[in-house]
Formats: structure tokens, C-alpha cells, sequence
């Protein structure tokens, strides 16, 4: 069995990439992070959009490239290594459910535009307080760490009993703030809701329960991303860095913490994309991969960065250094979408243990 990529998925990995190195060099990441409202320019999502990114996952009758899982998981990969400010991810979230649970004209109507990088969404899943409940189509209440919602042009809102509703955010009793979070890379905000509008999805259980699947398993596979590039920042300065005239990756303090990071990176990578390969094609075992690997990716997401860090030593802990953006964006995925504990519970619970 050949579990390498084929001809289309390599010149996906390959050519972004090169275009995420030529378009996020670090200095580029740290300004966008630090000064930039949104934490990125109309010109860099235009990129993406004439690249078809944020259709990839959309079927082509809805406007999209007709890919699947493992192509959205190589791009996300590339995002995580690239540490890039950008929409895409929150974007994506949004459409997985548009897809899996939207109605013909829903699909029409935010779907096709968002496929086509017209219009973007994003998932609004966490209440402030008691869990928000509609009244009708009205909808009041809190959402906390929105991200992206500043820049959307709709909201996917979770509500209890597995209900989705879309929300345009230029609507009536939508009102959006910026709040802080630990990853400056990725702007949170918190949206209120005053009887705004929602329109509904339909209820699909197994089809929404694949999307937050999706969801979990791309979000560990930019977690794979900050890892590998967390790694490859400590080899580098291993063997630059001399102590006693010799490079400290010679030294075993170092090297085994480097060999400890390749493992895990490893791992996450492999689980990741076998999570990916099973949504597509062994739908059955989809769940069970996908809570594998978002609990490995979770853990692996940060400490591969905490442990790069300890290599750096002194010049790892500056604020001047750019290692600190990685282990932020590894700790604040590690939380999304459920943390590794509360996923390898679901893997006890889907193993039958």
C-alpha cells in the first residue's frame, strides 16, 4: 500500500510552501501579529483566494475544488509551519458546516461565495455564561473567542441539541469586540447577540459530527506544522551555538531533546494525516482517528516549541526571539476544539475501553 502523496497533493504541499515563505517571513508574522487590527491585509487573503484555498474542501457543484480532508490537512500543515495570520482556518471552519448541514439555498447563499473567497465565515461555538437558546430565529446572548469574526461577513453559531445557526455580522443586534488571547497570530473577539437573525441549518448528526472532526484533525495538523518548525528552529541553532568550541548538538542534553522533539513531531504528522485519509475514505474510523489525533497533536503542539526553547536557552526566553509565537499558537490550539484530555476520552469512550 503506498501511503505517500500523489502527483496533485506534493505540488499542493510544494507550492504553498514556497508562496507562505515568500509572503510570512517571520518579521512579516511578528507585525501583522502586533500591529495589524485583523492580523492580515485584503492583499495576502487575495493570494490565498486566487489560489482556490478556501474552497479546496467544497464540492464542485457548490463552487469549490471537489478535494478532500487530506488536502485541506497538507495546506493546514503548511499554515502551521508558516506560523501565517490568516483567516483561512476559521474560514474553513465556517464552510465544513455550511457543507455537511446547509440547505440548498444556504449553500447557494454563503457556500458559493465563501468557496470562491467572496465572502468569509467563522465558528462561534463558545458561550459567556449559560449556553445560548433561540428563540425562534432569534438568537441573544455571548460568544467568546470568535476567531476572525472582526473580519467575517457571516457567523456559524452553535446553539444547544447540535443546533447550527448563520448569522450575517452587518445584521441588526450583532455587535463584535476584540478581546485578547494568548496567540497574538490569531485575533479573538467576543460577539453579542441581541435578537439577531439566524437562519437555521439543517440537523444532520453524522454529517455536522464530520465536520468537527475535520475541524480537530486539520487544527492538529497546523499543529504539526508549529512543531516541525519549532524543530527545525532548534537544529539550526544547535548547530550554529558552540560551546567549548564544539556545537552543542553534540552535547546529549541537547541531542536527546532534539531526537524527543523528531518523535513527536513524527507521531503527530502520522496520526494526522491517517485521521485525514480515514474522513475520506473509511468514514467508520473517522471519529475514533480524528480524537487520536488531536489529542497527540495537542500535547506535541507545545511541547515540541517549549522543548525547541529550552535548546535557545537565554536567547529563546526574549521577547526579541520569534520562538515565543510558536509555543503560543501551540498552546492555544492545544485548547481549541477540545484539549488532549477531553479527547482521549472520546477515544476511550469510541474504543469502547
Amino acid at each position: 500500500m503506498n501511503f505517500d502523496f500523489n502527483d496533485e497533493q506534493r505540488a499542493i504541499k510544494e507550492s504553498a510552501r514556497d508562496m507562505l515563505a515568500s509572503r510570512y517571513p517571520l518579521e512579516e508574522v511578528r507585525r501583522l501579529a502586533l500591529e495589524h487590527e485583523r492580523g492580515f491585509t485584503d492583499e495576502q487573503w487575495r493570494e490565498l483566494t486566487e489560489l482556490g484555498w478556501p474552497g479546496i474542501f467544497v464540492r464542485e457543484e457548490d463552487g469549490g475544488q471537489g478535494l478532500g480532508v487530506v488536502e485541506l490537512v497538507i495546506l493546514q500543515e503548511e499554515l502551521g509551519y508558516a506560523l501565517a495570520p490568516t483567516p483561512f482556518f476559521s474560514n474553513a471552519c465556517a464552510g465544513l458546516l455550511l457543507a455537511a448541514a446547509g440547505s440548498d439555498e444556504q449553500r447557494e447563499r454563503w457556500l458559493r461565495p465563501l468557496a470562491a473567497g467572496e465572502a468569509r465565515g467563522t465558528l462561534a461555538q463558545l458561550d459567556e455564561g449559560a449556553p445560548m437558546e433561540p428563540t425562534g430565529s432569534s438568537l441573544t446572548g455571548t460568544k467568546i473567542a470568535v476567531a476572525d469574526a472582526g473580519s467575517a461577513d457571516f457567523l456559524v453559531v452553535a446553539v444547544g441539541e447540535g443546533r447550527h445557526f448563520v448569522v450575517e455580522t452587518g445584521g441588526e443586534g450583532v455587535r463584535i469586540e476584540p478581546t485578547r488571547g494568548l496567540d497574538p497570530t490569531r485575533k479573538l473577539f467576543a460577539v453579542h447577540l441581541h435578537g439577531a437573525e439566524g437562519h437555521q441549518l439543517e440537523q444532520d448528526p453524522d454529517a455536522t459530527d464530520r465536520a468537527y472532526c475535520t475541524m480537530a484533525v486539520a487544527l492538529a495538523a497546523e499543529s504539526t506544522g508549529v512543531a516541525q518548525r519549532a524543530l527545525d528552529m532548534a537544529v539550526e541553532y544547535a548547530k550554529d551555538r558552540k560551546q567549548f568550541d564544539r556545537p552543542i548538538g553534540v552535547y546529549q542534553a541537547i541531542s536527546h531533546r532534539c531526537a524527543q522533539m523528531l518523535l513527536e513531531v513524527e507521531g503527530a504528522r502520522s496520526v494526522s494525516y491517517y485521521a485525514a485519509w480515514a474522513l475520506d475514505h473509511e468514514p467508520e474510523s473517522g471519529a475514533l482517528a480524528a480524537a487520536m489525533a488531536k489529542a497527540y497533536a495537542s500535547d506535541a503542539g507545545w511541547r515540541v516549541p517549549a522543548s525547541s526553547l529550552q535548546v535557545h536557552g537565554g536567547i529563546g526566553f526574549t521577547w526579541e526571539h520569534d520562538l515565543h509565537f510558536f509555543l503560543k499558537r501551540g498552546r492555544a490550539n492545544a485548547a481549541a476544539l477540545g484539549d488532549a484530555r477531553f479527547h482521549r476520552e472520546r477515544v476511550a469512550e469510541l474504543a469502547g475501553v
